[in-house]
């Protein structure tokens, strides 16, 4: 793996995330509302979500479809901005610090009304947000949390690179692993590996992703989480440094806390995502591989 997890913690542990978290979060809503005003919905709401930018350090949005080529929306962890793209670079960014939603809504707004482009600032979410000062009219304020952001960025980085590593072992499986994305509703980053060619919801499937935290944890973690729920009085011993969550949702967890502890973090995580997901596919009774 070309990222070093040795990059994470340091003077910024897990646990010191959380108000970076939530800034990112409710940033991140600008580029969703883009992605629902200019793109066809999909069925499980992925035109909606965003990509991993590792050269950008952005999460930005799926491509939307202009005259003049095709317009990418996202926000940039590092420095925190929304910015505009067109064919991979970047045309104008608005910095957050110091400024509102509305401010941010009208900048957007007019960068894709110039372009061509619906606006994002009617888009209604279908989903509640987590509280947050931001959401009810209180400027961005970065003045504490650039670190944070920056280990925020971090953490999206090793693990998409992570994922795609784990996505490419087993896309041999049928249907198999979806494009890895990230969710605007949770904020987390995953691929779903389909294990069933079925439209129930019943079909078998293993989420395996990473949260940068949320009202389960107020820390970065990863999880492994087969579909449909396996019984609780069944589960199976994981491997370090794993333990079943239950409440909300079943799956294999580890937290930032558990991953920086490790000797070599990179390989022991991979090797536990592999472990929890063949897991999984056993008590699925569906062939990992």
């Amino acid at each position: 793996m070309r990222f070093d997890w040795f990059k994470l913690g340091g003077r910024t542990p897990p646990a010191t995330l959380v108000e970076a978290r939530l800034l990112a979060h409710h940033a991140l809503q600008w580029v969703a509302r883009a992605a629902r005003a200019n793109l066809k919905a999909a069925a499980d709401d992925s035109h909606s979500s965003a990509e991993w930018d590792a050269g950008l350090a952005a999460l930005v949005s799926r491509p939307m479809p202009t005259g003049s080529g095709e317009i990418r929306v996202g926000l940039r962890m590092t420095g925190f901005a929304l910015i505009v793209l067109r064919r991979g670079a970047v045309l104008d960014a608005f910095q957050l610090d110091r400024r509102t939603d509305a401010e941010a809504g009208a900048w957007i707004d007019s960068k894709l009304q110039g372009l061509g482009l619906r606006p994002a600032k009617a888009v209604l979410l279908p989903y509640a947000m987590p509280d947050h000062p931001v959401g009810r009219s209180a400027a961005y304020d970065c003045s504490t949390a650039g670190r944070e952001l920056g280990e925020i960025a971090r953490w999206f980085a090793g693990s998409a690179e992570l994922l795609e590593e784990f996505r490419a072992k087993h896309r041999t499986l049928h249907p198999g692993p979806t494009p890895l994305r990230c969710w605007p509703h949770h904020f987390d980053i995953a691929t779903l590996v389909r294990l069933e060619e079925s439209a129930r919801e019943s079909a078998k499937s293993v989420g395996v992703g990473m949260s940068p935290g949320d009202e389960n944890y107020a820390q970065p973690y990863f999880y492994i989480s087969p579909w449909p729920r396996i019984d609780d009085a069944r589960l199976p011993h994981l491997p370090p440094p794993g333990h079943w969550h239950t409440q909300g949702f079943l799956g294999a967890v580890t937290t930032g806390d558990d991953i920086l502890a490790l000797k070599n973090r990179g390989l022991e995580l991979l090797g536990f995502v592999d472990a929890a997901f063949e897991i999984g596919c056993e008590y699925l009774g569906v062939p990992s591989r």
